[in-house]
């Protein structure tokens, strides 16, 4: 089998304050797979992404990224391929423009002229933004914002992109158009969410976190339709939303 993109081994974590977050945790991630990232709250789900892009730093084991250690060595290639969707998107918009915003990444790279403007209209493009290159972001409403804020980071052209509670705070129509954009991307998706239903429609795989440990990895309808893992940990699915009617998703 070919080298994951995300290949998590025995990662540990505890914080300055004795909290012990992760405990030896494995995780692995192939090309074009989407998986769900699945736990109650103070499983060590944000811990763990965290780790992804080096933002903290593994107390024991190892992270790497399409065989990359992810290490200081390392960090703005790291950076580069893992890209992090936040929650609240008015914490990754801060320029005058969408354009702006969109661009900031790549710039940074080194990006300019052609080449840069060529990264930002195909990611706005991706995500169906492009009439609102020059908007300020705050004009934007929070659905646009949230597409504005995942093609911030496709400009970079990540090999793969987490998501930390995508479908949070969204319209009906809002979430849906998302759920389009992921569906399209050619790119490895690990989605961080709370929303069951939406981990069902969107990603094939979940792993469940908890406790800072790995306790299921599956395909979303067997770990949905496990009556007992959910009790077990703290996941509920909405009033009258049966997985065994609404049938697993690709």
């Amino acid at each position: 089998m070919s080298t994951p993109v995300l290949d998590v081994r025995g990662l540990a974590y505890a914080y300055p304050d004795g909290h012990q977050a992760l405990y030896g945790v494995d995780l692995h991630v192939h090309r074009g797979e989407r998986v769900a990232l699945l736990g109650p709250n103070g499983a060590g789900k944000t811990t763990l992404v965290l780790h992804l892009n080096g933002i903290l730093t593994a107390g024991a084991g190892t992270v790497a990224v399409s065989g990359l250690p992810v290490d200081k060595a390392n960090l703005t290639e790291i950076r580069r391929r893992v890209g992090v969707v936040f929650q609240d998107p008015d914490d990754q918009l801060f320029m005058g423009t969408v354009r702006a915003d969109v661009g900031f990444g790549p710039a940074n790279l080194g990006l300019r002229g052609a080449e840069l403007d060529r990264r930002v209209l195909r990611a706005l493009e991706q995500v169906g933004m492009e009439e609102y290159a020059d908007r300020p972001p705050h004009h934007l409403s929070f659905g646009q914002r949230r597409r504005v804020a995942v093609a911030t980071v496709l400009a970079m052209e990540p090999e793969i992109l987490v998501l930390d509670e995508p479908s949070s705070n969204l319209d009906p129509a809002s979430r849906r158009e998302l759920a389009d954009i992921l569906r399209s991307l050619d790119v490895t998706v690990l989605m961080v969410t709370h929303d069951l239903p939406y981990a069902l429609e969107l990603c094939p795989r979940s792993v469940v976190l908890s406790g800072g440990t790995v306790v299921a990895d599956g395909s979303t309808y067997d770990v949905l339709t496990d009556a007992e893992l959910m009790r077990a940990h703290r996941l509920e699915l909405p009033f009258g939303f049966d997985p065994r009617t609404a049938g697993p998703r690709s």
